[in-house]
């Protein structure tokens, strides 16, 4: 089955690399124009660190049926950071979107406990007509070496639907050199869903980093929902996409994964 009725549990051994929702809504040049200060000041007990950083989106393709086409450069975008304490948790916010994620992912409950207060802040300072999107990420990237099961082929730990030729028993992984699937669907009348599962190597873009030679297994689930949506829904339609994710996350993984997860 996709989606699985299996109730919902906190593992031991998780293996989130990292957590991200993000709300976009229609451009406020007040947050472009000048420092969010009011915000800042709203969100500094959680969130002392700051910092902004200029970024420059990819050009824009125009003119597409006029003969002419062209690729128009974008003006800049800050971005504004905001960081706890400890590092693990981080507030951007830019003209067109605002979002939070974490690397240490304590559980559903912390993780919106750490959004609840930043988001009902910026609603009330910028006051947005509505949110275009409302997006929730879980980036898993599994280790059979950290959950000791070295020798186990994938199959053994993901459904089929993940897993494309890798579900056939006469396949041997190490000699397929490339095997992902990349899915979106629809979930219910409003939300949706990008997926993308396979086989990879993690690399560190540091300068000098040692590599990890270990293929990893990457579920990356991308839920989102879209239209003009009613900034008093927010934390609902956050709760709608996190419960989805539950079904799916369980239906992606066999008995034997979710064992070795340590669920609580």
């Amino acid at each position: 089955m996709l989606y699985s009725d299996h109730p919902r549990v906190h593992y031991a051994k998780a293996q989130l690399a990292e957590v991200i929702c993000q709300f976009r809504f229609p451009a406020i040049l007040s947050i472009g124009a000048r420092e969010p200060v009011d915000f800042q000041d709203a969100v500094r007990s959680m969130f002392p660190r700051y910092a902004a950083k200029e970024e420059r989106p990819g050009p824009k393709l125009t003119g597409l049926g006029s003969g002419g086409p062209k690729l128009e450069a974008q003006k800049p975008v800050v971005n504004h950071n905001f960081v706890s304490a400890n590092g693990r948790w981080k507030l951007n916010l830019t003209s067109t979107f605002i979002s939070l994620s974490t690397v240490s992912y304590p559980g559903w409950e912390e993780f919106g406990q750490h959004f609840d207060m930043p988001l009902a802040q910026f609603i009330r300072i910028y006051q947005p007509a509505f949110f275009e999107r409302i997006g929730l990420r879980y980036v898993n990237i599994f280790s059979r070496k950290k959950l000791d099961l070295e020798g186990e082929p994938w199959r053994e730990l993901f459904t089929s639907y993940y897993l494309g030729i890798l579900a056939a028993e006469d396949v041997d992984e190490r000699s397929t050199r490339k095997c992902s699937v990349d899915t979106e669907l629809s979930l219910d009348g409003s939300c949706r869903a990008k997926i993308h599962a396979g086989p990879g190597m993690v690399k560190q873009n540091l300068p000098n980093a040692p590599q990890d030679p270990e293929v990893k297994f990457i579920l990356d689930m991308d839920l989102f929902m879209g239209g003009q949506l009613d900034p008093r829904m927010a934390a609902g339609g956050l709760e709608t996409l996190h419960s989805h994710s539950t079904t799916l996350f369980q239906g992606a993984i066999t008995d034997r994964l979710h064992t070795a997860l340590e669920p609580d």
